[in-house]
């Protein structure tokens, strides 16, 4: 006993624990991926060979469970050889497949078909990393490659559950990302102007906000701040937040942008204004003093030029253009929606995995899969 007491108040004991602690967590989730992208690798292979059946074979109808029936009664344990996941994987495939895409060393340059666009990249690895969940979730939302690639790629960077996923998918962030107009190719290096260009979203969805009705700018900033890890999830990788209403003495006089962040890949300061109207050429002023007051006060000789967002409730996007022009500071404006937050009954009814999978299932099996 004593000795285990002893041990127990042992500093070198207990870090060499903490490390094996580490080191065990870090295997488990190595070999969680390894046994992911293995599956999915299987799954692959088996969306070949079902596609190239169903075209050669004249097994006729029924095949497809038969083989399910085949498949799990010599593997009892093993999930994911049902006659429904038979046809994800069987549609997986198919979809990768489009215009022959080929998911081979990397899923590029390669062309959907003549004069359309080459289809966005991923390695081999990132795409059998992706959990099987998330690419059902992605087929069933995404009517095309580039689609689909630039959310597996999000997964992988971000580490998105599927709720995360979900919630994307649903505000259509591909659309949203690097939409924002901007003039950053005029006034940032050619490398800052393009990270920054895609940083930045057009419109921001503050969905997770309670407002309702009538609200000050005010208002929209402390429920951004109360809510600041859901507004970190929206602004996207790389932002960390600094603080709102930060004083910044200019002279004689205090001003207080509405909310400062830091971008850890921009390596620059963000100032985020915020405005419940309409946007105005005049805001543009406002804006452009905050950032030329944190370039001489917070800006380190290592950063980069600070960058500034204007997030107002709508805007023509041709005024914004114009009145960028204007400016000699690098300034992007997007918009941001706002609606009522969902009720409690009726989020409890939103559908679970298992549910778009039946439905799915259900929509396929009468379409899709009457060859199968």
């Amino acid at each position: 006993m004593a000795g285990n007491m002893t041990l127990a108040g042992n500093s070198e004991f207990k870090s060499w624990v903490s490390q094996l602690k580490k080191d065990i967590r870090h295997a488990q989730v190595k070999a969680a991926i390894k046994v992911n992208t293995e599956l999915l690798r299987l799954y692959w292979r088996m969306g070949a060979d079902i596609c190239e059946k169903q075209k050669s074979a004249s097994w006729g109808d029924g095949w497809l469970k038969e083989l399910s029936r085949e498949l799990m009664a010599e593997f009892p344990d093993m999930k994911g050889l049902s006659y429904r996941n038979l046809q994800y994987i069987r549609q997986w495939y198919l979809f990768y497949n489009q215009g022959n895409i080929i998911v081979q060393q990397v899923v590029a340059q390669l062309q959907k078909g003549h004069g359309q666009q080459p289809v966005a990249q991923i390695n081999e690895d990132v795409f059998f990393s992706v959990p099987w969940g998330h690419h059902l979730y992605i087929i069933s939302q995404c009517k095309d490659v580039n689609r689909a690639v630039f959310y597996l790629n999000k997964t992988v960077e971000n580490g998105w559950s599927r709720a995360v996923l979900l919630n994307f998918l649903d505000t259509n962030l591909y659309e949203r990302q690097g939409k924002a107009v901007n003039n950053f190719n005029k006034l940032l290096a050619d490398s800052q102007s393009e990270l920054a260009a895609q940083t930045l979203k057009d419109p921001y969805n503050f969905d997770f906000l309670t407002l309702d009705g009538e609200y000050r700018e005010r208002e929209l900033e402390q429920g951004l701040t109360q809510n600041v890890t859901r507004f970190l999830l929206e602004l996207g990788t790389g932002f960390a937040f600094v603080g709102s209403q930060v004083p910044l003495q200019v002279g004689g006089d205090t001003v207080y942008p509405d909310l400062l962040f830091y971008h850890l890949e921009l390596r620059c300061y963000v100032v985020v204004e915020l405005k419940i109207t309409k946007f105005k050429a005049e805001h543009l002023g406002q804006l452009g003093m905050y950032i030329s007051a944190v370039n001489h006060i917070k800006k380190k000789p290592t950063d980069n030029p600070t960058i500034g967002l204007l997030i107002c409730k709508t805007k023509n996007n041709v005024m914004a253009q114009y009145a960028l022009e204007s400016t000699n500071q690098p300034i992007g404006i997007s918009e941001y929606q706002l609606s009522k937050l969902m009720p409690e009954n009726i989020q409890s009814q939103l559908p679970t995995i298992e549910d778009i999978e039946a439905t799915l299932s259900d929509i396929k099996e009468t379409k899709d899969f009457k060859k199968g």
